[in-house]
């Protein structure tokens, strides 16, 4: 099983450098060497009884060693974290296998890495334009795996969309993926009510939970954790609701055509980690509730994600709108909004 485990953080740290996180690509390969048994930490990381890719394991413990540096308890580590260089091989080796002594990592293994990646709404909304646009009508949304609900809020925020500007002039965060193709329709996107589900949704109110959210945000990407910050800020001012519970339950209970408005429902890099009966579950009610849309009374199905059928691949926007179910795949975009490829 270690080789398995050394193996997935070499994995972790293969991805990290595509997604552009050097510095925590190189964290994952040292620690895919440094790991032993000599602490609890390392014990328990080698001895992970699960799939640890499927697991997120790697980020768990680089998320606990972000947080621990970013409370000022891991000194040591801290001078080889952004915007410090990282130093040679040995210097951060013995920077890791001291920081993996301290105890206070373990709780970080407990439970999977919880992000709420605000860029996500600069391709979530050139979506939303596309469903204004084609029914004209004030939208209503549904956010599956809302985590804090912080994309809920994206008529909240900014945009530049290949030279078309949307939002509030004044916006506490802007958004402007590098673009390519033609600009989204103009449209205005009003949004009359807005809720979403998550298993453990995130309390922007409390500072514990923001902190945790921010320990997930890869240190030397500093572009998205001042976004990420400004966000959690103005959504504690003003939480959008998201409540606990089953993705698929919850749909079933809260979405039904309404007439005047157009129902949304969207998620963003989320569907992967539902079960599979739950999707199932999603997708048959979408179809059904679909089934009784009208002009008036439309249903729209806004997903970002990955492509199951195309390993590797950019994440896609398609877009389900009801009546008649016409399904478009809109654009390909970064896993993070960096950038959109609009079609």
């Amino acid at each position: 099983m270690t080789v398995d485990i050394r193996a997935a953080f070499a994995q972790q740290g293969d991805w990290n450098r595509r997604l552009g996180a050097p510095f925590t690509a190189r964290l994952c390969d040292r620690l895919g060497v440094v790991l032993d048994r000599t602490t609890a930490t390392g014990t328990a990381v080698l001895d992970w009884p699960g799939d640890a890719f499927a697991d997120a394991l790697m980020l768990r413990l680089t998320g606990g060693l972000n947080a621990l540096v970013r409370a000022d308890v891991l000194p040591g580590l801290a001078a080889h974290y952004p915007p410090h260089a990282a130093g040679d091989d040995a210097a951060l080796d013995a920077a890791l296998c001291a920081a993996l002594a301290d105890d206070r990592l373990l709780p970080w293994l407990d439970s999977a890495p919880q992000t709420n990646e605000v860029g996500r709404s600069g391709v979530l909304m050139p979506g939303l334009l596309t469903i204004a646009a084609a029914t004209g009508l004030p939208l209503a949304l549904f956010e599956l795996g809302a985590s804090a609900g912080l994309n809920l809020r994206l008529d909240d925020y900014g945009y530049d969309l290949g030279g078309a500007v949307f939002g509030r002039a004044d916006a506490p965060v802007r958004l402007a993926p590098d673009w390519q193709g033609p600009p989204p329709p103009a449209a205005e996107v009003r949004i009359v009510s807005r809720r979403g589900v998550d298993l453990a949704p995130i309390d922007v109110r409390d500072c514990a939970a923001r902190d945790r959210l921010l320990a997930y945000v890869w240190p030397e990407q500093a572009a998205r954790v001042v976004r990420l910050e400004a966000a959690l800020a103005a959504a504690a001012a003003d939480p959008a609701p998201v409540d606990a519970g089953d993705a698929a339950g919850w749909v079933e209970c809260h979405l039904a055509p309404v007439e005047g408005r157009c129902g949304v429902v969207l998620h963003s890099i989320a569907f992967q980690y539902f079960p599979v009966t739950t999707r199932a579950r999603i997708a048959a009610h979408m179809a059904a509730q679909g089934a009784l849309a009208t002009a008036a009374a439309p249903l729209a199905w806004l997903r970002y994600e990955l492509d199951d059928r195309t390993p590797g691949a950019l994440p896609t926007l398609r877009l389900t709108l009801w009546p008649g179910g016409d399904d478009r795949l809109l654009a390909h975009a970064h896993p993070h909004g960096a950038s959109v490829q609009w079609l």
